[in-house]
């Protein structure tokens, strides 16, 4: 099964997406399986796991709900308040839904830097464990010094980090998120998602060669055997078709083996989320 691991569905609302700046207007609008299908069909993806992008139990709910609806939507990542009191409760009631494989909360956004190690997160990120949940790191390269501390504290905990940490690949910044990516890499319960390259680089003028250092480093440290590739879609359209950042990543993984390119592109998303693969076992 060939698995997207990331990507997005919204009902565009002008509040609460006010992060889709005017620089983005090509993604001010509704994006729904239907728009998505296409794509998926053109590009020999059988599944996807869609990923929260609003922090609300309802953006949760709704993602739910589309996935009930599409056998395409292989899992969910939703959001819950990972720090609320009752957060137990809440834990037990969404365990209900089988799609749902894990939480994300929007850290890039926080500002303080250390915001994954306050004890009421750390408390509720331990809790999910207990419920078979995983825990997508959403940072910026300021944050990854905050998320290594984050990661070595939850050893028992399945990680995994989103668009390689956001390098600035638009300034070819690299040095500092190389090694920091190494060390995560050594935390062997630490997964990385190959995802949201192009809108880290120069949406009008970026080249296939702009990403192979970064690549080169994440392939080198997580190795194919604990990496997933994922789209951003609809996000990446502000910088790239849906083909084109597929196509990034396969031809950089050409001189992967087979094996490689088959965990890459499904197999270790359905892994890591405990996916059903099509034989009807759990990955």
């Amino acid at each position: 099964m060939k698995i997207d691991a990331h990507q997005h569905f919204w009902k565009y609302d002008p509040q609460r997406d006010a992060w889709i700046t005017p620089e983005m207007a090509a993604i001010r609008r509704d994006f729904l399986p239907q728009d998505l299908d296409p794509e998926l069909r053109a590009n020999g993806i059988d599944a996807t796991i869609a990923v929260q992008a609003a922090q609300s139990e309802d953006e949760t709910r709704f993602l739910l709900e589309l996935a009930d609806s599409r056998q395409t939507i292989a899992g969910v990542v939703g959001w819950v308040d990972l720090r609320a009191k009752n957060l137990r409760d809440r834990l037990e009631h969404f365990s209900r839904f089988p799609k749902l494989r894990g939480f994300r909360h929007v850290v890039q956004a926080e500002p303080d830097a250390r915001f994954l190690l306050r004890e009421d997160f750390l408390r509720g990120v331990r809790m999910l464990r207990e419920f078979g949940f995983t825990y997508d790191i959403l940072i910026y390269p300021r944050q990854l010094e905050a998320a290594l501390e984050f990661a070595r504290r939850l050893p028992e905990q399945k990680l995994v980090i989103d668009h390689l940490a956001k390098p600035e690949i638009r300034g070819g910044a690299i040095r500092e998120w190389a090694a920091q990516m190494r060390a995560m890499a050594a935390i062997r319960h630490v997964w990385c998602k190959v995802s949201g390259m192009v809108t880290e680089a120069d949406w009008k003028k970026w080249r296939a060669e702009d990403f192979r250092p970064y690549l080169d480093i994440v392939f080198e440290c997580f190795g194919a055997e604990r990496l997933m590739f994922g789209s951003d879609w609809p996000v990446c359209l502000v910088a790239a078709t849906y083909g084109q950042v597929k196509d990034l990543v396969e031809d950089y993984a050409a001189q992967c083996n087979a094996e490689q390119r088959d965990a890459l592109f499904g197999g270790n998303a359905a892994r890591f989320y405990g996916i059903e693969t099509a034989d009807g076992s759990a990955a």
